[in-house]
């Protein structure tokens, strides 16, 4: 398997809505929609989407983990599972149709040795992957600069590392140097060790990343801006069209997916960025925890490439 990706902080995806939140009181929501969650899970279904392919490396515990497994199976997502004792997180998404709000509510993981992450590791390179993708948190038990340990792995096993995380994790990943980094602005501020960077100050700070051999490519996320494309050969500024937003549980993992399976298709750095912005935002275009509609996508590339040509900063 050419793309396989790692979720060590897996998750079931539970959302509804209801038209007010207000404390105290029996609010009336609509049917609870459920998925398989986690940032490479959800990278994974994105690929899925595409009509691509990769294999998706996970614990699993307990009935919310094995609600996952038969998720996965039936959307035709192949797995390698370590089940693990305990019962595996839940997180819930709830929209406030009135004010068109969400609020997110993240549980705790169930707590992961680094002995059983290193067995995750194995399942991963069992697959002998082109490209390893790590999204999402750290769960309780591993030490928080265990991304580094990864990076170093998929060097000795020849993949490249895409790596979607933050804080310490980002920091100690990127200090042993990957393949592309995913940060947003704050993000990458800390990067570089500076409180805040303005937006003229975006393509030096990834530059700098890249001359320090953290990493070969940085695609900085703008949120509704779109990103910014950084490679040693320049930078770019791909545009994010407007959409109806209801909701944003997904969408950097779906940006991600778009990118990867860009790449495994042998897609220019552009292209891939491209991709990646146009399902990131197609993602925002749905409710819960949905992810995108491919349909969508193509639809968002033709006005990306109509358009994003305004707003190039250099050629690739």
């Amino acid at each position: 398997m050419k793309i396989v990706t790692l979720t060590l902080n897996p998750a079931l995806d539970k959302s509804s809505s209801t038209e007010k939140l207000v404390p105290e009181q029996k609010l009336r929501c609509t049917p609870m929609r459920i998925d398989a969650g986690g940032g490479g899970i959800n990278v994974s279904k994105g690929i899925q989407k595409l009509g691509g392919s990769s294999l998706s490396v996970f614990p699993s515990g307990g009935h919310n983990g094995r609600q996952i497994q038969s998720l996965l199976h039936d959307a035709g997502i192949k797995t390698a599972v370590l089940e693990v004792a305990g019962e595996t997180r839940e997180n819930i998404s709830i929209t406030e149709t009135g004010s068109n709000q969400q609020y997110r509510f993240t549980l705790p993981g169930t707590e992961l040795t680094e002995k059983q992450a290193n067995a995750c590791l194995d399942l991963v390179q069992k697959a002998e992957p082109a490209y390893i993708v790590a999204s999402g948190s750290l769960p309780p038990g591993l030490p928080g600069d265990y991304f580094e340990k990864v990076a170093h792995f998929s060097k000795k096993i020849g993949a490249r590392f895409i790596l979607d995380t933050s804080g310490k994790a980002l920091q100690a990943a990127a200090d042993e140097g990957v393949f592309l980094l995913k940060p947003n602005l704050g993000e990458l501020s800390a990067l570089v060790g500076v409180e805040k960077l303005e937006m003229n100050q975006v393509d030096d700070a990834a530059l700098q990343l890249i001359g320090q051999g953290k990493c070969e490519v940085v695609v900085v996320s703008l949120g509704p801006q779109g990103c910014l494309l950084v490679s040693a050969d320049g930078f770019e500024h791909i545009p994010a069209p407007t959409v109806h937003k209801k909701s944003t549980v997904g969408a950097g993992d779906s940006m991600v997916a778009g990118m990867v399976w860009a790449l495994n298709e042998g897609r220019s750095y552009r292209d891939m960025a491209r991709i990646g912005v146009a399902c990131g935002s197609a993602a925002t275009m749905n409710t819960g925890t949905e992810l995108f509609h491919a349909a969508d996508v193509w639809k968002l590339l033709q006005w990306i490439e109509k358009y994003g040509e305004r707003y190039r900063f250099k050629d690739f």
